[in-house]
């Protein structure tokens, strides 16, 4: 068989759908972005919402760095009627622009000197996007997870960590998957260290916006008295898991009447207890769940016949599985890290210097929730199948990659989309 090419000089969008997501982000975020950031030119210039619309015009297609703004997008992107978009260079201006200072923290013990960037006001940008589509609202309160990531990143500023690549070590809060705060700081540092601080910074941000925190959950590396202290000032409940030491296994080990259960599918035994491990913490109790080892696994000295898990909390109306349970829905957030890396950039940060990186991450953060914002909208589940926890490869298939044409049609401009799929629908509705 012979395969004749016919060549056409019509300009057709490959990535037709993108041109919802442009209406989208006009309509929720372009605004309260300027708001925020202010004029970034008095002139022809582009502003800070054209460059943040860039960034994710460019993930949402499915690129994967800026240079694909000028590879693939901005000449297709330009034809949509009142658009302007900047060149990848003019977005890293850009971004280079929105940093500020490192804060220098230093150690007592060992003097050593450790970085941390805060992002200025962008982490207010972040949490004030979400609130402009919806995804969190003035006067509720939501249940908040915090955890670290080690972030391998060769740059001029990145410090080796303690998995033996050099980077950064991000704070990141999250609420049901939507990211709400970031902080950043060098790869060497202890992810306790001044941890209550970021905490601080955070807590104090939420409750200037009016939202509220219902709880509190995070990993050991959130176990620490100072840190404890500032998450019981600002939160009711809290849930963190405990760090493994001698004093609490004593305790543990000495436990009578333990209560069978069955969480994830293993059974396992319960025993909570009043805390006593922190000389300024008080009415918490410790939860732990332990598991009779298997046969012919290799024992923990640590551990013994069992391995034990605790979760220090301040909650004492659930019950031990309720706990637990509670705790455990944290896991969700911790995908969060996976979906940064590969569908928004975080695993090639373009710039040289951690605050500027730590701007693209916030940056993307707000790309990822705006992610969140356009396949929550219940027709794309319904008309195009892609759901809410779908990722952006799924979306860039299903939904982005249509052929389309902007037309000029009785005075109108009108997007001519080739396809059978009811994109008159969703585009109808808003």
């Amino acid at each position: 068989m012979v395969t004749k090419v016919a060549i056409k000089s019509d300009k057709i969008n490959p990535f037709g759908g993108i041109n919802y997501v442009l209406d989208k982000f006009d309509a929720q975020l372009a605004g309260p972005i300027d708001d925020i950031l202010g004029l970034r030119s008095t002139s022809s210039g582009y502003q800070y919402s054209p460059i943040i619309c860039a960034i994710i015009s460019v993930f949402l297609s499915g690129g994967s760095c800026m240079e694909d703004l000028n590879l693939y997008l901005k000449d297709l992107l330009v034809e949509r009627p009142g658009t302007r978009v900047p060149s990848a260079d003019t977005v890293l201006r850009g971004i280079s622009e929105l940093a500020t200072g490192n804060i220098s923290y230093s150690a007592e013990r060992s003097g050593n000197t450790y970085n941390f960037n805060t992002g200025g006001n962008l982490n207010e940008l972040l949490i004030r996007t979400l609130l402009a589509t919806g995804q969190l609202e003035r006067g509720k309160s939501y249940d908040v997870d915090f955890d670290h990531m080690f972030l391998k990143a060769e740059k001029y500023d990145a410090k080796r960590t303690y998995k033996h690549f050099d980077g950064y070590r991000p704070g990141v809060v999250t609420i049901g998957g939507l990211i709400v705060y970031i902080e950043n700081a060098d790869g060497n540092t202890n992810v306790r260290f001044m941890q209550a601080e970021t905490l601080r910074r955070f807590f104090e941000l939420m409750k200037q916006l009016g939202i509220g925190i219902r709880s509190f959950r995070a990993d050991c590396g959130s176990y620490s008295e100072d840190i404890v202290k500032v998450v019981m000032e600002y939160t009711d409940k809290f849930y963190i898991r405990a760090e493994r030491c001698d004093s609490l296994y004593g305790k543990v080990t000495r436990q009578q009447g333990w209560t069978e259960a069955e969480i994830g599918f293993q059974k396992c035994e319960l025993q909570s207890f009043p805390f006593e491990g922190f000389k300024d913490v008080r009415h918490c109790r410790s939860v732990v769940q332990r598991q009779r080892i298997k046969v012919g696994t290799e024992i923990d000295l640590f551990d013994g016949e069992y391995t034990y898990r605790s979760i220090l909390t301040s909650d004492w109306d659930k019950t031990d599985e309720e706990i637990i349970l509670h705790y455990n829905d944290r896991g969700a957030s911790e995908q969060v890290f996976d979906v940064q890396n590969n569908d928004f950039g975080w695993a090639h940060l373009p710039k040289s210097f951690m605050n500027e990186n730590t701007v693209f991450m916030i940056l993307t953060a707000i790309a990822a929730n705006f992610y969140r914002f356009i396949v929550s909208i219940p027709l794309m589940a319904f008309l195009f199948g892609v759901e809410a926890t779908a990722r952006v490869k799924r979306f860039v298939f299903r939904f982005i990659t249509v052929p389309a044409k902007w037309v000029r049609i009785g005075r109108q401009n009108v997007l001519n989309i080739y396809t059978e799929r009811p994109y008159d629908i969703l585009f109808a509705h808003g």
